[in-house]
């Protein structure tokens, strides 16, 4: 399966999805997300569907009692106050949902009720709703969350391990030499690029190009963008498919570039999952993802350039700001180098 593929196979399992949690919630759901499907993507409504089921069971067991979801309607919705959304938020800090207890930290509230405002918004602007109680309501204030990544000798020591398997259990080892290859191209490639998790596992072997160091990417929305790759990540992507080459079992159909054991397209899942056994061993305190890895690179990318427009470029952000936001702890390092730059006095006058 390609990229492309793999993006329309999600599409396809979140719009069922969709679908059946539309059974969950009021009948004038299904108006709402009809009216907003060509402004949004199959993911984002699913989230707003997850969001909107947790607010409409707060509405029948704490504000509407007597009713159920299938019940309510837009009079409902009208009449439900500024307050109450308000206690929804604070419900939200610890709430029992299907029998279990959840709990949202203020990202996960300030979504909720983005999620919120926008179904009131949507029923206001086509008439629907007289009021819009929803858009009166404040965000929760947001405190900078800590950015994770590796540092340089953390690259090091995983690559290190990937390619070593130092610290790793018997029955992780059983696998190493089977995976060893691959996995160390994997990570290279993660922190010498940048690249998506879901660009990588949609790589096919014909989009390396190894006389120009560079290879062609689906990036969000569609747009193809080519990437380049350091010496580096060429030779251990060349070592992977060497590798592959002489493995008899890699059918010679088979165009995807990273496989799994099972000689087929290795799943995103599968990816995750081998970057935190590696990262588990290097730095047990720190939860490194696919995604970290990119942020590791972005951020010693803009170390070695200092150029914020090169990372957002290069990493495919359409919003600089997107950029400043994931790598604003790098300016910590610009507060330390400048720490001794501005003299009070000068030696002779001690």
């Amino acid at each position: 399966m390609d990229e492309k593929n793999y993006y329309q196979e999600r599409n396809k399992k979140n719009l069922k999805k969709i679908e059946s949690l539309l059974e969950e919630l009021p009948p004038f759901a299904d108006e709402y997300f009809l009216g907003i499907e060509n402004q949004t993507s199959p993911l984002t409504r699913l989230n707003y569907a997850y969001d909107l089921r947790i607010f409409f069971h707060y509405l029948v067991t704490k504000c509407l009692r007597g009713k159920t979801v299938r019940d309510l309607t837009l009079s409902d919705l009208e009449n439900v106050s500024g307050t109450d959304i308000e206690r929804f938020l604070s419900y939200l800090g610890s709430y029992n949902f299907n029998g279990v207890t959840e709990s949202c930290n203020e990202r996960a509230k300030a979504r909720k009720l983005s999620s919120v405002r926008a179904l009131f918004r949507y029923f206001f602007k086509k008439d629907k709703i007289k009021v819009d109680n929803a858009a009166k309501v404040s965000m929760p204030k947001l405190h900078e969350k800590e950015i994770i990544r590796l540092e340089v000798n953390e690259v090091v020591d995983l690559l290190n391990c990937a390619e070593f398997g130092a610290g790793m259990s018997d029955r992780q080892k059983s696998y190493h030499e089977n995976t060893k290859v691959r996995d160390i191209a994997i990570l290279t490639l993660f922190l010498g690029t940048g690249i998506r998790i879901s660009e990588l596992v949609g790589l096919n072997n014909e989009d390396i190009d190894f006389t120009t160091n560079s290879f062609v990417v689906t990036r969000k929305g569609g747009n193809k963008a080519i990437l380049y790759f350091s010496d580096e990540v060429a030779q251990a992507l060349a070592k992977y498919l060497a590798f592959k080459e002489n493995d008899r079992e890699t059918p010679s159909d088979e165009h995807a570039l990273f496989l799994s054991l099972q000689r087929k397209r290795i799943s995103v899942r599968a990816v995750e999952q081998l970057v935190k056994k590696y990262s588990r061993i290097v730095t047990p305190l720190k939860k490194i993802s696919p995604h970290k890895l990119r942020s590791t690179y972005g951020t010693e990318l803009y170390r070695e350039t200092g150029d914020i427009y090169v990372v957002a470029d290069v990493l495919g952000h359409k919003d600089v700001n997107t950029t400043k936001k994931h790598y604003a702890a790098i300016s910590e390092d610009a507060r330390r180098s400048v720490a001794g730059k501005v003299r009070l006095r000068d030696k002779d006058d001690k």
